[in-house]
């Protein structure tokens, strides 16, 4: 090979490493991880969710021992398989880590990768969606989606038992305001019992749940009491789908997670053998009796796995994700300036605006001076998300439920407010960017 053309391989070479260079360089400092989206498509590029970057073994550190500590004593106590935490200061992911089994009888532990089902704080994302929507222009927080020509004006929603159905506002249903209640039973988990008095011979629908209920009687005139509802937001979830022209979960996922930068949040399957590959195994009381199948079949089955239709709450409580993203998606919710929001601050102010007789939309609670929480029960899960207006906010979610049921969030409340004080000291570092 002569000279020339060694000088020119080395150039070549040199332009080469550069550019191999310059990209880590990029995508390191920007904390994006990108890869192929199928074997088959190597063009079509897609980013890594953060839980599956991140390990235990980034938050073992000396100054949290106590903490971890105390946790694995609370889930002693409670016989709680297994539960993952994630810590956020100014949203900057500073902590997270999995504690225990993810699935005992193989064991298989805890990593941050595992996604859980959230239960309850699916709300806070349809909410959200909701708030896009607005946004978009395609409704108002004061439309009656079941008034004559409106939204969910549709055939199948044409019978009603009570009309003071055709005043519900959209904002009504979010608040859980427009006049349902549980009065009966939570409709949501009365699924077999709607299958035998529609004379079906399989699981009822979403359509059909919904039309089962609005020919029912309302508790109260709509605005004009509080009654928790799941029925009123998966009534949220059908009218994010006609009005959006999507399923709710592609319309999530394109318009709410993915400008956020979440990648794993899904809607849940019904059956272990169905479970994403990273998703926990789900854990009931050792006493919790079986019930029948939602499909009607008769079959007798855990709530967790079959006996309740998980998927089928959609957005009252269907999604599965982990405490890391969870606080990504809350950095672009809260109205800071450090990350990016997918919603004004108008928005962000409307959804976290409540009084005493008027609750928040999507949150729990929110409080004047700033402090937001969100709490999820199912059979199988328990989870609490706290904002602080300090700054500081945490998810934590376990893969075991609870005789408490919908309180024990309040356990994990008190857990926390006393574990944090024997952290030493925080990591300064954002995961985020990891």
């Amino acid at each position: 090979m002569n000279k020339r053309r060694k000088r020119g391989l080395a150039s070549y070479i040199i332009i080469f490493i550069l550019l191999i260079t310059a990209f880590i360089i990029f995508f390191g400092f920007t904390g994006i991880r990108l890869i192929p989206a199928s074997a088959d498509d190597d063009n079509e590029i897609i980013p890594v969710a953060i839980n599956h970057l991140l390990t235990n073994e980034l938050s073992e550190m000396p100054e949290t021992e106590k903490m971890d500590a105390q946790i694995e004593r609370f889930m002693r106590q409670w016989d709680i398989k297994g539960a993952s935490l994630a810590v956020m200061k100014d949203e900057k992911l500073i902590y997270a880590k999995g504690y225990g089994w993810a699935d005992k009888e193989q064991e298989e532990r805890t990593e941050v990768k595992h996604i859980f089902r959230i239960a309850s704080l699916s709300k806070l994302i349809t909410g959200a969606a909701i708030m896009k929507l607005y946004e978009e222009g395609k409704l108002d927080l004061s439309d009656r989606p079941f008034s004559t020509g409106a939204s969910l004006d549709l055939p199948q929603f044409s019978s009603f038992k009570d009309n003071r159905i055709r005043s519900i506002t959209i904002d009504q249903l979010l608040r859980h305001k427009a006049g349902f209640s549980n009065r009966g039973g939570d409709p949501m988990f009365n699924l077999s019992l709607i299958s035998k008095r529609l004379n079906l011979n399989r699981e009822a629908e979403t359509d059909e749940i919904i039309s089962y209920s609005l020919n029912q009687r309302l508790s109260y005139n709509p605005g004009h009491g509080t009654r928790y509802s799941n029925l009123g937001y998966l009534i949220l979830s059908r009218l994010i789908e006609v009005v959006s022209g999507l399923d709710y979960e592609d319309y999530v996922k394109e318009h709410v997670f993915k400008p956020a930068g979440v990648y794993d949040i899904h809607l849940a399957k019904n059956y272990f053998e169905e479970k994403y590959i990273n998703e926990v195994k789900y854990y009931e009381p050792h006493d919790q009796e079986l019930i029948e199948s939602y499909t009607g079949n008769g079959l007798m089955m855990q709530r967790c796995y079959g006996g309740n239709n998980i998927r089928g709450l959609l957005g009252a409580g269907a999604w599965v994700a982990s405490p890391s993203e969870l606080l990504k998606l809350i950095a672009a919710l809260d109205g800071r300036d450090n990350v990016p929001d997918i919603l004004s601050k108008e928005s962000i102010r409307i959804m976290t605006n409540s009084t005493p007789s008027t609750l928040p939309i999507g949150w729990a609670k929110c409080t004047s001076s700033g402090d937001w929480s969100r709490t999820g029960t199912l059979s199988g899960t328990s989870a609490l998300l706290k904002y602080s207006r300090d700054g500081f906010s945490w998810v934590f979610i376990t893969n075991t439920s609870s005789w408490k049921g919908s309180t024990f969030p309040r356990q994990i409340d008190a857990l926390f407010r006393n574990a944090f004080k024997r952290v030493a000291l925080w990591p300064e570092r954002d995961l985020f960017d990891y």
